[in-house]
């Protein structure tokens, strides 16, 4: 009987720690934040209230490995409450490390909260940023990377050496206190951004992307701003596109490439031009002064800049503007042959073939309510609850959410209002989601613990004959999409990643107003293959104050 005691005690310790991921390796990261005097303008105007990361502006970056698990205490010195999401990471059955205020309360001031993920099934190009409170726009932004385990071949030659972007508009407010003022005033949304930032500054001092004659180079970049699409170049070089938020597409060649807000991708730069220094160049879409930044990509001993002006930016006219933008998205492909952050074709799930569990048709609107202008999804805007929704679903606590509340196709003749809406849906449900942008202004949508595929882009309002146009073979997959003025844009999503799930504006002010909602995708069952338990480190907050974890 102690023999067979035994036995099974080992079982479970080695079940155990097969979920922790005993195999992968630890990577342990500690990180206090604090404000700080920043300078992202240039030293001729005043200093701003930065957010920093252990007195970094971006922050630290992370390099780590498909698999590896990550182990990131945040120390919050601000003086309000603090959350870091990590954009982009799936985090495989556990929304309890998502950073959002729907699945984790807030870190206090002067407490510290340790993150627990694993960077699991993905290689390519993310990034983090605080999630509360328009803490955005002050900073606490930073690179995440995931490379590829050795055993795990990505479809092109392994670059020289890789470049991080991190690029972004910025507003020219003395804090991020002042400018969330102005959306809490009712008044409107942000005034125009006062310039676009790369890596924190307009014109990144020294030669940040030193190179070699002949070598080919990964460039990573990502848009970390508040609202404004960017296009991105590099003079006289060619951009081989290779990765698409995790993902790989085929590799066509552009002259440039928009990243839309929220968004990522990677392309690579073989430096076969004559030595010298070649301006890195992002500007602004879609607005009405286009703000523009330069680094520059420097040959290893060139002495001299490459003559000429700046490589030109796409058409800036709208409705040319947007053709141009729309035609490139529809251009970028999922790579079918090649092999996913596990050693098997990424290709191999035929998307297309799958019948649909349901639609939902998503569409936004800027309503006024209590005479004041918020943002909505089908006509309801969410506010925040004081207990996370997460912790209220798993407590059974009453009087937090409104399950189901809001229509999963536009109402109408339903007057706005404000709520928590949570959708439920089943685990392994395979879904059309279609966002409805009925404004003038570009928009883009995040899904947090989910990549999809984009499978169409229209203009007008989308009709069940518009799935004729969808492409249903080898759409790019990723987990963030922009939604053109006045069109509509159209994703698969298999729901195979339980949990709470914020599915969100990426345009932060809009989000900060009400244009986010979450999904509960949930099984009866109980098992650590579909979901892990609440975190023994949980922060207990709103009317989860006191109970047992």
């Amino acid at each position: 009987m102690a023999a067979a005691f035994l036995s099974l005690a080992l079982f479970a310790l080695a079940a155990a720690a097969s979920l922790a991921g005993a195999d992968d390796p630890y990577r342990y990261y500690t990180w206090t934040v604090t404000y700080g005097p920043i300078t992202p303008l240039g030293a001729t105007h005043p200093p701003q209230q930065g957010i920093l990361i252990n007195g970094q502006f971006p922050g630290p970056r992370i390099d780590c490995v498909t698999n590896d698990n990550l182990l990131v205490t945040v120390v919050n010195l601000l003086d309000e409450p603090f959350l870091l999401t990590w954009n982009g990471i799936k985090q495989r059955k556990n929304s309890w490390q998502d950073g959002v205020a729907g699945t984790n309360c807030p870190i206090p001031p002067g407490a510290n909260y340790t993150y627990k993920f694993q960077a699991k099934d993905q290689i390519g190009t993310f990034v983090y940023f605080p999630s509360l409170a328009l803490h955005r726009a002050a900073g606490g932004f930073g690179a995440l990377n995931v490379y590829q385990r050795p055993a795990i071949p990505v479809p092109y030659p392994p670059p020289a050496a890789d470049f991080t972007l991190l690029v972004g508009d910025w507003y020219n407010s003395s804090s991020h206190a002042q400018l969330r003022r102005t959306l809490d005033s009712g008044a409107g949304s942000l005034p125009p951004p006062a310039a676009l930032l790369i890596n924190g500054a307009q014109r990144p001092s020294g030669s940040p992307f030193v190179g070699q004659p002949g070598k080919t180079y990964l460039f990573r970049v990502s848009n970390v701003g508040l609202r404004a699409s960017v296009n991105v170049r590099v003079q006289g070089h060619a951009l081989r596109l290779v990765e698409v938020e995790g993902t790989h597409p085929v590799q066509n060649v552009y002259a440039s490439l928009d990243v839309h807000a929220g968004q990522s991708l990677a392309f690579l730069v073989t430096l076969n031009q004559p030595a010298m220094d070649y301006a890195v160049v992002a500007s602004t879409r879609f607005t009405p002064q286009e703000l523009t930044a330069v680094a520059t990509l420097h040959y290893a001993g060139a002495t001299a800049a490459a003559p000429g002006p700046l490589p030109a930016p796409p058409p800036a006219q709208a409705p040319a503007s947007y053709v141009w933008s729309v035609n490139q998205a529809r251009s970028f492909r999922w790579n079918l042959t090649a092999s996913a952050a596990r050693p098997n074709p990424q290709g191999s799930f035929h998307y297309g073939a799958i019948r649909r569990s349901r639609t939902i048709l998503l569409a936004s609107s800027a309503p006024v309510l209590a005479g004041r202008r918020r943002c909505a999804v089908n006509g309801v805007s969410f506010v925040v609850p004081d207990t996370p929704l997460k912790l209220a679903d798993n407590y059974n606590i009453a009087d937090v959410i409104e399950w189901d509340s809001v229509p999963l196709r536009p109402d109408g003749g339903a007057a706005p209002r404000a709520g928590t809406p949570v959708v439920r849906l089943d685990l392994h449900e395979f879904v059309e989601v279609v966002f409805q942008n009925t404004e003038s202004e570009m928009q883009s949508w995040h899904l947090d613990g989910y990549d999809f595929w984009v499978v169409g882009y229209g203009n007008g309002q989308w009709t069940e004959m518009q799935r004729q146009t969808y492409n249903l073979v080898d759409a790019q997959a990723r987990h963030t999409v922009q939604v053109y003025p006045n069109g509509w844009s159209a994703i698969l999503v298999s729901l195979d990643n339980q949990g709470m799930w914020n599915l969100r504006s990426a345009i932060w002010d809009r989000q900060y107003l009400g244009q986010q909602l979450y999904l509960r995708v949930w099984t009866p069952e109980q098992s650590f293959s579909n979901e892990y338990s609440i975190p023994t480190n949980a922060i207990l907050c709103g009317k989860a104050v006191g109970l047992p974890h």
